[in-house]
């Protein structure tokens, strides 16, 4: 197995857009890549490109009149079908769109697919992590699921184990609900709660279809206004154990950028800095439970696309290079003028938001029940343990 990590990239995935004014603008991940390489992380990881997901692929997790309602609207976006998401204002139609998404949801697969044969250890593909997509419709600024393609190719490979870690201030309902009866995929979504936000799911008491499927999705709903402390408190008391004990061969996880206090679309205050510790703890977990090693890192939300996306994704890829950028680096000057050339906006200074090192209490350290924070935590561990034969 090679060392090296791996990095999913064709420029084309900067299709991937719903024109302007939307929120997943893709100057996101052209400002990614641009950090990725004012770094050298390029030179420090295989890049390659793979190919865009044919119709069987697709079908390993959507409907085939769901593919062909994307590749019409795609041909002619104003004869989008809304019976399917399509046209929506979360999700309008594009010319291209089919071809765009597809190629999205083939980078995925194809990290997957490297990964599990060894040709490297970590794979990241940050356009991906697109979890809201359902088997048959668009839904939240997803078209196809990358993800559970992603998992679920893996699964086609021969996988009987395989972790999914989702860490995006929304739940990742879509990856939960292609697996939901399937205990060979534990699904796991650290999210705002769900009535404070898209889509409405995500509650503790969501553990996983009856039967086989029964304690394999776990969900901790946050209260608004999580800060870093209080995020990485939930995420170690409550994923750790959780892969210690299933052993998956894989760890797929998704990195949404929208936990952090800036982002326009949420509540939550978690600073890049929180975010590089929950990426460094996936890195460890996948090293210490998975099989060699296996991870398959995904991007997600994200729309502080100056300030925020590009240093956080920029931080994953380096996790997963083995060469890890410093928090307190300075961002290169010819980043910072690639941002004003086409954004107008004035970028960010270095890679940290002066909260490094981050610092909280762990689980073990006691239970506080006025704490909201705490109380989400063991809701949690109180669904899902007990099923699982473990300790809440």
């Amino acid at each position: 197995m090679s060392g090296r990590g791996l990095l999913m990239w064709d420029e084309a995935v900067t299709r991937y857009d719903f024109g302007a004014g939307h929120p997943m603008d893709p100057v996101r991940l052209a400002l990614t890549m641009g950090l990725v390489r004012a770094f050298g992380l390029d030179q420090a990881v295989d890049v390659t490109a793979a190919r865009a997901a044919g119709d069987s692929t697709l079908r390993l997790v959507h409907r085939a009149d769901y593919i062909e309602a994307v590749r019409a609207a795609s041909a002619d976006p104003g004869a989008a079908d809304g019976a399917y998401g399509l046209g929506t204002a979360d999700d309008p139609a594009f010319a291209g769109m089919h071809e765009a998404s597809a190629l999205i949801a083939g980078q995925s697969v194809g990290a997957a697919e490297a990964v599990w044969r060894g040709d490297a250890e970590h794979a990241v593909n940050f356009a991906g992590g697109l979890h809201h997509a359902m088997p048959g419709a668009a839904s939240g600024f997803c078209i196809y699921n990358d993800a559970a393609l992603a998992i679920a190719r893996l699964l086609e490979l021969g996988a009987e184990r395989v972790a999914y870690v989702d860490v995006d201030v929304h739940h990742g309902d879509g990856v939960q609900a292609a697996f939901w009866d399937d205990p060979r995929v534990l699904t796991i979504s650290l999210h705002e709660h769900p009535r404070m936000l898209f889509p409405g799911t995500g509650w503790a008491e969501e553990t996983g279809g009856a039967g086989a499927g029964e304690g394999s999705a776990v969900n901790v709903a946050l209260p608004a206004g999580t800060g870093d402390a209080g995020w990485l408190r939930a995420f170690h008391g409550v994923v750790p154990e959780l892969l210690a004990d299933f052993r998956p061969q894989v760890l797929v996880s998704q990195h949404g950028a929208d936990t952090h206090v800036e982002d326009p679309l949420a509540h939550l205050a978690v600073s890049v800095d929180g975010q590089r510790a929950v990426q460094v703890a996936c890195h460890e977990m996948a090293h210490a439970y998975t099989e060699g090693g296996k991870w398959v890192a995904l991007g997600g939300g994200g729309y502080a696309v100056v300030d925020v996306v590009p240093r956080s994704w920029t931080h994953l890829v380096g996790i997963a290079a083995h060469a890890e950028v410093d928090p307190e680096t300075v961002i290169p000057a010819s980043w910072r003028d690639e941002v004003f050339a086409l954004t107008r906006e004035l970028g960010p200074g270095r890679m940290t938001d002066g909260c490094w090192p981050v610092s909280w209490r762990e689980w073990e350290s006691g239970y506080d029940p006025a704490d909201r924070l705490d109380q989400a935590v063991l809701a949690a561990r109180r669904a899902v343990f007990p099923l699982r034969g473990l300790l809440a």
